[in-house]
C-alpha cells in the first residue's frame, strides 16, 4: 500500500474519530485527554530520541514520566475548578529540579550545558506546549465546539497544504530549508482551506459560536499560520539530528510527534487568540 493511500486511510479514520471524542463533554473530554496523554507519552519518547542525538539527557523513563505531570495537572486542575496558571508555575519547578540536579549528578561539565538546554526544551515543547490542547477541551463553556473549530482549522490546513501541494506544488517547492519539500502553493491552499472549513463549521453552529465573522476569519488565519510553522519547527528538529520520520506509529504520516507538530505549536497559539479576539 502506497505513502498517499496510507495517509488518505489516517485521514478518513482519524479526523472523524478524533471529532467524535471532541463532542463526548462526558468528565471534560475524558476519552479525548486519555488519547492525548498517550500521544503525550510516544511523543515524548520520539522527541527524547530526536534530542538524544545531540546530547546526554537524563534517564528516558524518568524524562517521559515528567513529561505527563503538567498535562495530567491541566486536566486534573480543570475538574477541581484550580486556576490554570499553577500549571506554568509546575514547568518552572520541574525545569528548576533537573537544573539542580546537574550541580549535584554531574562529575565534569563539559555537556551539562546542552544536558540542561535539551531538557528543559523537551519539559516545555512536549508536555507544557502540548498542555495547551487540554485546556481548549476544558473551556468553561461550548469547549466541544471550540475543540471542533480548532481540530478543523488544523487537520484542514495539514490536509488542504499536503492535497494543494502534490496537485500545484511541484515547481515552488524546496524555498523553505527546513522542508524543502513543502511548497508555497501548498502553504496557501492550506491557510485558504483551514478559512473556508472553519467559515462552513461557524454557519453550521451559528447559534453557539456566535461572534463576528471577521473575528472567526482572523482566528482561521492565525491558527493555519502557526499550524504550518508548528509542522516546519519540528522538521527543523529532525533535520539537526538526522531523522526523516520521528517514528512509525501512525501508517502514511510516520511517528506520533510527525502528526501532533502543528498541534503542539497552534494549540496555545488558539487559546491567546480566542482571548485577544475576546471570543471567549
Amino acid at each position: 500500500m502506497s505513502s498517499t493511500v496510507k495517509r488518505l486511510l489516517t485521514f478518513i479514520i482519524g479526523i472523524p474519530l478524533v471529532l467524535t471524542l471532541a463532542f463526548i463533554p462526558l468528565y471534560n473530554h475524558l476519552f479525548l485527554n486519555i488519547l492525548i496523554l498517550g500521544f503525550v507519552i510516544v511523543s515524548a519518547c520520539e522527541f527524547y530520541n530526536i534530542c538524544s542525538k545531540q546530547a546526554v539527557l537524563p534517564p528516558k523513563p524518568l524524562l517521559v514520566a515528567v513529561s505527563l505531570i503538567i498535562p495530567i495537572a491541566t486536566y486534573v486542575f480543570s475538574l477541581l475548578k484550580i486556576n490554570q496558571d499553577l500549571v506554568l508555575w509546575i514547568l518552572i519547578v520541574e525545569s528548576l529540579i533537573f537544573m539542580g540536579a546537574e550541580c549535584f549528578a554531574a562529575k565534569t561539565f563539559e555537556n551539562s550545558l546542552k544536558k540542561i538546554g535539551f531538557t528543559v526544551l523537551h519539559l516545555f515543547y512536549v508536555s507544557y506546549l502540548f498542555s495547551f490542547l487540554i485546556r481548549i477541551s476544558t473551556l468553561p463553556e461550548n469547549s466541544n465546539y471550540y475543540l471542533g473549530l480548532f481540530f478543523i482549522q488544523v487537520f484542514l490546513c495539514d490536509s488542504c497544504a499536503w492535497f494543494f501541494g502534490i496537485l500545484f506544488g511541484k515547481n515552488n517547492r524546496g524555498i523553505i530549508a527546513a522542508s524543502p519539500n513543502k511548497s508555497i502553493v501548498g502553504f496557501i491552499g492550506g491557510i485558504f482551506g483551514s478559512v473556508l472549513f472553519s467559515v462552513i463549521f461557524k454557519i453550521i453552529c451559528s447559534d453557539v459560536l456566535d461572534f463576528p465573522m471577521w473575528k472567526l476569519i482572523v482566528l482561521a488565519l492565525i491558527t493555519s499560520t502557526s499550524t504550518i510553522v508548528g509542522d516546519l519547527i519540528e522538521s527543523v528538529f529532525k533535520r539537526s539530528s538526522d531523522f526523516k520520520d520521528s517514528g512509525n506509529f501512525i501508517p502514511g504520516r510516520g511517528g506520533a510527534l510527525d502528526s501532533v507538530d502543528s498541534v503542539i505549536i497552534s494549540a496555545p497559539v488558539f487559546i491567546i487568540a480566542i482571548t485577544l479576539l475576546q471570543i471567549i
